[in-house]
Formats: structure tokens, sequence, C-alpha cells
């Protein structure tokens, strides 16, 4: 079920009326949430979740990982929240963040805690995020638990750039490539058409379908242009639907290479997510939500639903896991050494760098063969268009020799 945004008003301990928005499944959901704060409210209304997609776009991951490295500072340094706040939206240097920080410290002035200021903001503060800092408030140790999350944020963003610095060689093969051929096509090969007019020599077949093609891509390329775009909104299309979402992760986990790839870089991103929230306390239940939100394919949440269930039933995590037949064998084992050891929260954030590491050499290997690859492709498009014009030349002039 999908979470939404509900604004509320709602009256506090001490009779100070309070506003903000939250998330939650169901308005009941969201009155039971207020009620856990120890506030009575007295409207909810479901919101608008544009806004904090907007928020997301303007905050950069490196924007979010400098923040929180700077709390993280002036927390173990023993600075009052409301004091760190004030000295973090001096130092920000982005204008968004600045703006969020000072909605941070207006909410936590008027009594919020750090936590649920920034329940507010779920399009830059993750559930994952919010619940750590949460635990940290709640048991008196967010200096001990900040480090944690700021190295989990720094992970986080370090398998992603090795992952974007990893394509960025192929990616401009890929554009060189269609570029070149395309300018080929399109004012190149037209000159020996009229070359060969000129002449009247009789075309070869080879010279004439490309001569044919490259018209073809002078009247219509444009066509080309637009089945792209059709098929991008097509495939984001997919999204908009449950079973449309479901049946495009299932086909991304089914692919060859690209799917084992994302399977671990989804299974590191859950289990760093359920080794850093057990391990600053907070329930395996509540952990394993948490953890499923945080995921992006809809075929591992579904299962990851069923092992929620499943461990409510009184089973134990790595079997559950087991039992989805979806997940690494290596990921199940290692969660049932660490319920027998009663390390789970250690071993699954060392099974995090393991698949990590999985994740950085499969991106290593498939780079590694699709540069050289892509190079041969390119030089035998070009080399063979540039052969087979010249050939043709060579045979007009054979002919009126």
């Amino acid at each position: 079920m999908n979470e939404r945004i509900f604004r509320y008003q709602a009256f506090d301990a001490g009779g100070n009326r309070q506003s903000g928005s939250l998330e939650a499944e169901t308005e009941r959901e969201a009155v039971r949430i207020l009620q856990g704060r120890r506030l009575t409210p007295i409207r909810i209304q479901p919101g608008k979740a544009a806004s904090w997609n907007f928020e997301r776009r303007k905050i950069s991951p490196a924007s979010l990982l400098d923040f929180t490295n700077g709390l993280c500072t002036l927390v173990e340094a023993r600075v009052p929240i409301d004091r760190a706040l004030r000295l973090l939206e001096g130092m920000s240097g982005s204008a968004a963040m600045r703006e969020i920080v000072r909605g941070l410290l207006r909410e936590v002035k008027e009594g919020s805690s750090l936590a649920e200021a920034m329940e507010q903001h779920p399009g830059i503060f993750g559930k994952m995020y919010v619940n750590i800092v949460r635990a940290g408030e709640e048991g008196g140790i967010l200096h001990e638990l900040l480090p944690d999350l700021a190295e989990f944020l720094e992970r986080n963003a370090r398998t992603r750039q090795s992952i974007v610095s990893a394509m960025v060689y192929p990616v401009v093969l890929v554009i060189t490539g269609i570029l070149s051929v395309g300018l080929l096509m399109i004012f190149v090969i037209p000159q020996f058409a009229a070359m060969f007019v000129d002449s009247g020599a009789e075309i070869p077949a080879s010279a004439a379908a490309l001569l044919a093609m490259s018209e073809w891509l002078q009247n219509y390329g444009y066509l080309l242009l637009l089945l792209a775009g059709l098929a991008f909104l097509g495939w984001k299309r997919l999204d908009a639907s449950t079973a449309g979402r479901l049946r495009k992760d299932a086909f991304l986990l089914s692919l060859p290479l690209l799917g084992n790839l994302l399977l671990y870089r989804e299974c590191a991103l859950f289990a760093r997510t359920m080794g850093a929230l057990m391990g600053a306390g907070i329930p395996l239940i509540r952990a394993l939500r948490v953890a499923r939100e945080v995921l992006v394919n809809s075929v591992l949440t579904g299962e990851l639903a069923r092992v929620e269930e499943d461990v409510r039933g009184g089973a134990g995590l790595g079997v559950s896991l087991e039992k989805t037949n979806r997940f690494p064998t290596l990921l199940h084992q290692l969660v049932g050494v660490g319920e027998e050891s009663g390390r789970t929260a250690d071993i699954l954030l060392k099974a995090a760098e393991t698949f990590d590491t999985q994740v950085r050499n499969q991106v290593a290997t498939l780079v590694s063969a699709l540069q050289p690859a892509l190079i041969i492709i390119l030089a035998i498009v070009v080399g063979g268009i540039t052969i087979t014009m010249l050939s043709a030349v060579f045979s007009m002039n054979t002919v009126e020799f």
C-alpha cells in the first residue's frame, strides 16, 4: 500500500496549536502517529506530495551528506540541537539546503523533536534517516548513531559515483557513434549521389542501399526521434500502475547481466539499511518495513512484504528470505548466521559491503567488455559505409576508363 502525505493541525500537551504534514498509508494511521507524538489532532486532510518531489530535485545527495556530517560533528561536540541547526544554516553552501535547515530550526524551536521536524520533509530525509535520528533522540545516543548514518550515506554515494564514473566512457562512445553515423548518412552520402547522377554510371547494389537509407533519413529521420521519445514515455508510463511497474521491474531482474547487478545493488541497500536500523535499536519488524520502503524494485519490495508477514508469525529472518527464492543465497545464509550468534546488525553491514564489492566488480567487468565491443562496432559501421561508397566510386572510374 502506498503512503500518502497528510497535512494536520493539532494541539500539544501544553495546549499550543501545531501544524505540519506527515506520511501515512491511511488517515487512521496518521491519527495514530499524531497520538504517538502526544498531539491531539483537530484537522487532518490529504496533502500533495509534489512539493516534496520538488525538494528532492533541489537537494543533492552531496548537500545532504554535508549536512549530516556537519550535524554529526556538532552533536558529538555536545552542541544543543537548535544551536547546531543555526550554525549549519550559516555553513550550508546550498540555498535550498539552508531553507530546509531554517525550517528544521523553526520546528525544533516550536517544541518538535529533530526527527519530527525531519519527518515534515520526506522527500529529503527518508524513513531510514528519520528512524535512526528518532532512536538516537529517544535513547540519548544521537551522538553515537549519527556517525553511522553519515557513513551509510557516504558509502551509498561512493557506490553510486563508482557506477556513474564507470558508465561515462561507454555512454560517450555510444553518443559519438550515433552522431558519426548520422552525420555520414545525412551529409556525406548525398554528395556521392550527386556524383553518380552526373556520371550516369550504374550504381552498385550496396551503394544504392546506402543512398536509399540516406534519403529516408533526410526525409523521415525525425520519426526515429519521435519513436525513441514514445518508447521512453511508454517505459515511464509503466510506473503509473502497480501491475505495469511489477512487469517492468520483473523484466529488469530477468536481464542476463543487468538483472544480477540490480539485484545485488538492492540487496546491498537492504542489508545496509537493516544493519543501520537494527544497530540503532530499531525493532526487527519496524526495520523491515523501513528497509522495504527504501528499495526501488517493486518485485523485491513485494517479496519483503511477505518476509515481514512470516517474521510476524515467528519465523526467522534468514529462513523467510530463503523462502522467497528471490534473494541471493549469501544474504539469507549470512542473516541466519547472524541470528544464531546474536550479531545480525553487524553481519548485515558486512553483507552490504560484500554486495557493494560485487556490484563494483560486475560494473568494472561489464564496462571492460563493453568498451572494446563498442569501439569495434563503431569501426565496422563507419568503415563499412566508407568502404562501400569508395568501392562504388572506384568501380565507376574503372567503367569510365
